[in-house]
């Protein structure tokens, strides 16, 4: 009886929480939600960053990269993709692998007094860069440049 008695509390107690185990979290990502469409497929992102000072420009899948190493923009291919709270963006620059993160949020440059609609990590090859991002419908706010 004791026996009969523990396997039915045990398929009680399962039955009570397999919904919630399968049911996803708050912070989980839902895999019916829907993906970023905050920025659409024709706009052109600016994306900058300082320490070092770097920008990227893309526009109809081409990224334009430029530092102070490499004044004149390097053009390289990128294929855009989105999840669900963010767009990226991947290539390869002269043999390279370019990873491209945009997520929503307000960003500052740290240098002047403007805020960024987006926060922008770039993955190239072993370095990161860090930095803040806009669109031409989407700018940044505050002082326009020098």
């Amino acid at each position: 009886m004791r026996k009969e008695f523990q396997k039915c509390h045990t398929l009680l107690v399962l039955a009570a929480i397999l919904p919630v185990a399968c049911t996803p979290g708050a912070d989980a990502i839902d895999p019916d939600g829907q993906t970023f469409a905050a920025i659409a497929a024709d706009e052109v992102i600016n994306l900058t960053g300082t320490e070092p000072f770097w920008s990227i420009a893309i526009e109809d899948g081409q990224a334009n990269y430029a530092d102070p190493e490499h004044p004149e923009a390097r053009t390289f291919a990128v294929a855009r993709f989105a999840g669900n709270n963010g767009l990226g963006f991947s290539g390869d620059w002269d043999g390279v692998p370019v990873t491209i993160s945009i997520t929503p949020g307000e960003c500052s440059d740290g240098m002047s007094d403007r805020t960024f609609p987006y926060v922008a990590t770039i993955a190239l090859g072993e370095e990161t860069l860090r930095g803040c991002g806009y669109t031409d419908r989407q700018p940044f706010t505050g002082p326009a440049a020098p």
